[in-house]
């Protein structure tokens, strides 16, 4: 009687809508490319349409949700961009797992011709670990170059001279495509044309599976890969005023073995500089004034190759192997006007100087990768072994002439510096991922890195028809440097927390020495570097704590104790004794997503001991700078991200960040203890036209900043650009204006106990272009489909 009661119960609770656990899963990618879709939304209804739980899919577009379920059920999928998925299903007692297997959402019809020209999805996603930045819709990012690209990436900003910060902190580790490159290390990413980039991702708090530099993170900045099969490809013509003459075109091709890819770009450019200095100084009682002013125009031609191809052993081994080759040739002018007087309301200067300089450079920088990917039957195994040699070369002449008009008429001796340098650098290292089950994971790897860099610099004098070493300047200097780590880290997810850990330890070994044996430097860091990521996820919400420790070493330029004489007032120099800082960072992110609207604010601490800042002072009535390491810096801050699509041909992003730092240290007898707040902002508007124009508009802000010696007042520009694609969507022709107004100045004040000096600086004048595009792909859209991915992204 009892067993047939309970076959009665089992034949009939389905019947009566009784809830069960059930555990649904699947993963969801883009019908075409066959790419993940992260972030998708994810809704479950029952029979009354009524929602019973919401969730999205994870970075690698997974999806895997646990409720009650009962009767029927409806499942919803959605993503900007793609049409909406809609699939029913019936809950029986026999299924607590329900399989939904591989899902492909279609592109909306809408925005079709969008996606088929420019492969790309919106130009920004805000994503928890990340912010991805896609160049191909950004109109302002298309004509110039990498530099342009990262001014327009969430949380990042490229001064005038060529420096980036992430979150006003310009410590941080740039990659292409995940690995390290003489280009960024050289800051030589001015030289690679935005067009050659697919891609930018935005890390704040990276995982052990990176390297430990960069304490405020790292910004990997992700090359052009053909994705089509067959043939394709793309010519780019650009104009500009100043000059901004550039050619990129690309051709690849893809079959089911093989994967051809190719990047060219030529470029000529010009770029015109006005920098003005007043400055005042007390020796013994007695006070000096001097204004500067100096005229700079610089020429820069550049040719840049990416060419490589991935090889498809079979369904589970690939190989990639690629070359780049980077040449440039610099022909810089300057001219330097010095005032000096006594009096500060005097017409009548005591004395007048001119300083005629001309500068030719030709720089190289070639790279060879390697990369071996092995997958497994089992989902997401995998095993990758990378290999990358680089060598760049470099060869720098000035020619100086100066002359005094006042008080009486002076020629001085001429003076001429050369630099000589090149670097070898090898890396190798290989990754292991190893899934435990469904959820958890194990990874770890290893890595070693070889660096050999030699440096000859000569300053010379002329003395009647001869030359001689003018202020001992004359040194060849070797530095050498070695990198080994290793990593491992595990991860698991129990319902809507999941958890990583990892442990990342490096040992650092670099020596500098000159020729003269003046600088014999050996400097040994080992150290572990933990990192912890916690998140939880809520139907479209999702909680990331995070904590990671970070290294900063000191760079080749600011260990050299030798620099550039061309200016008679200032130079800058490097400090061999620099050490390392080390840094403790803390974040905490949430991430909403509404149908068109996502919100991205987090909060973040960040401890570095040894913190390096610039530090100015006076010897021999010159003014030399060069970077010190001070005692901490405390950074807090808040910083809020959103993205708003409130019309399929409207896009609003804006983002702020405000930090509050507090450095402690002395220099030189001089108290270096600082607090202040800084704030940056950004907004940005891309709006869809009629006649297939579009436009874009973006606004920058970097608030005033101070530390113990310098104050630089706040910092704007705007940036706008308008495009029409043309000949059947398979032309685009863009027009762009980057820092209208000439609004880009940069204005700070530097003070000591007898000296201030104020100094306005105006690096690159408003810039116009125009640039013509025009794509091709011989094969028919369908066969796309069938291709199959690249080796990595």
């Amino acid at each position: 009687m009892k067993q047939l009661i309970i076959s009665i119960l089992i034949l009939f609770i389905p019947h009566f809508g009784i809830a069960q656990q059930t555990v649904i899963s699947g993963k969801v990618r883009d019908n075409a490319t066959k790419e993940a879709l992260p972030y998708a939304t994810v809704t479950i209804q029952d029979n009354a349409s009524k929602t019973i739980i919401t969730g999205i899919t994870d970075n690698n577009g997974l999806l895997r949700l646990e409720a009650n379920l009962t009767n029927t059920i409806t499942i919803l999928l959605s993503y900007t961009g793609y049409q909406n998925y809609t699939r029913t299903l019936e809950i029986t007692s026999e299924k607590s797992k329900i399989e939904l297997g591989t899902i492909d959402l279609i592109p909306d019809a809408v925005q079709l011709k969008a996606v088929e020209i420019t492969s790309e999805k919106s130009n920004i996603s805000l994503k928890l670990d990340k912010k991805v930045f896609e160049v191909g819709k950004d109109i302002l990012s298309q004509n110039g170059s990498a530099h342009d690209v990262l001014n327009g990436v969430p949380s990042v900003a490229v001064s005038p001279a060529g420096a980036i910060s992430l979150r006003g902190n310009n410590n941080v580790l740039v990659l292409i495509n995940g690995r390290q490159s003489g280009l960024t290390q050289n800051n030589a990413l001015d030289q690679i044309a935005a067009d050659q980039i697919e891609r930018i991702e935005v890390i704040t708090n990276p995982s052990s599976r990176y390297d430990a530099a960069g304490s405020a993170g790292i910004i990997n900045i992700i090359l052009k890969k053909n994705k089509k099969s067959g043939f394709s490809g793309q010519v780019r013509l650009v104009a500009g005023s100043p000059n901004d003459s550039r050619l990129n075109p690309s051709i690849n091709y893809k079959s089911d073995k093989i994967n051809i890819f190719s990047n060219f770009s030529i470029r000529s450019s010009d770029y015109e500089g006005l920098y003005t200095t007043n400055q005042s100084t007390n020796t013994n009682g007695t006070a000096n004034f001097m204004d500067r002013v100096q005229n700079e125009d610089r020429h820069d031609d550049g040719k840049l190759l990416y060419l490589g191809a991935d090889y498809y052993i079979n369904e589970h081994q690939t190989i990639t192997a690629a070359f780049l080759k980077n040449a440039t040739h610099d022909n810089d002018k300057t001219d330097l006007f010095y005032n000096y007087r006594s009096n500060p309301n005097s017409s009548t200067p005591d004395s007048l100087l001119t300083r005629h300089g001309k500068s030719l450079e030709k720089r190289d920088y070639s790279q060879f990768e390697f990369n071996y990917t092995r997958t497994f039957e089992q989902k997401a195994k995998k095993w990758t072994i990378d290999v990358q040699y680089d060598w760049w070369n470099s060869d720098k002449k000035w020619d100086l002439s100066t002359q005094r008009s006042l008080p009486d008429p002076v020629v001085y001796p001429g003076i001429r510096t050369r630099s000589i340098g090149n670097s070898r650098d090898f890396l190798a290292k290989s990754d292991f991922i190893q899934p435990i089950d469904s959820v958890s994971t194990l990874e770890f790897g290893i890595k070693t890195e070889i660096r050999k860099v030699s440096s000859d610099y000569l300053a010379e004098e002329q003395q009647d028809d001869n030359w001689a070493i003018y202020q001992n300047i004359d040194n060849d200097l070797n530095y050498n440097e070695t990198i080994t780590g290793a990593y491992t880290q595990f991860s698991d997810k129990i319902k809507a927390f999941s958890y990583m850990l990892g442990f990342r330890a490096e040992f650092t070994d670099i020596t500098i020495k000159d020729l003269n044996n003046t600088y014999n430097e050996q400097k040994k860091y080992n150290k572990l570097f933990p990192t912890v990521n916690l998140s939880y996820k809520l139907n479209a919400s999702t909680l990331q704590v995070n904590y990671s420790k970070r290294i900063r070493r000191p760079s080749l330029y600011a260990l050299y104790p030798f620099n550039e004489v061309t200016d008679l007032n200032a130079q800058y120099i490097g400090n061999p004794d620099l050490n390392p800082s080390y840094t403790d960072a803390f974040e905490m992110a949430f991430l909403k997503t509404w149908k068109t609207f996502t919100l991205n604010p987090s909060v973040y601490y960040q401890y570095e001991k040894n913190y390096i800042q610039d530090f100015t002072f006076r010897q021999d009535d010159i003014f030399l700078t060069m970077p010190i390491n001070i005692n901490y810096e405390i950074r807090r801050g808040i910083e809020l991200s959103t993205l708003y699509n409130p019309l399929k041909w409207l896009q609003i992003n804006a983002e702020m960040n405000f930090y509050h730092f507090k450095q402690k240290g002395n220099y030189m007898e001089k108290d270096l203890d600082y607090s202040s707040n800084n704030l940056t902002g950004r907004l940005s508007t891309q709006i869809k036209l009629p006649s297939k124009f579009s436009f874009q508009g973006r606004y920058n802000f970097l608030g005033a900043k101070r530390d113990a010696q310098t104050t630089n007042e706040a910092l704007q520009s705007i940036d706008f650009g308008l495009s029409k694609l043309l000949l059947k969507d398979k032309a685009t022709i863009v027009f762009d204006v980057t820092n209208a107004f000439n609004l880009r100045q940069i204005k700070n004040t530097t003070t000591g106990s007898d000296y201030v000096i104020n100094n306005n600086i105006i690096p690159n004048a408003a810039r116009y272009r125009l640039s013509f595009v025009y794509r091709f792909n011989l094969t028919d859209p369908k066969v796309i489909r069938q291709a199959k991915d690249a080796n990595r992204n």
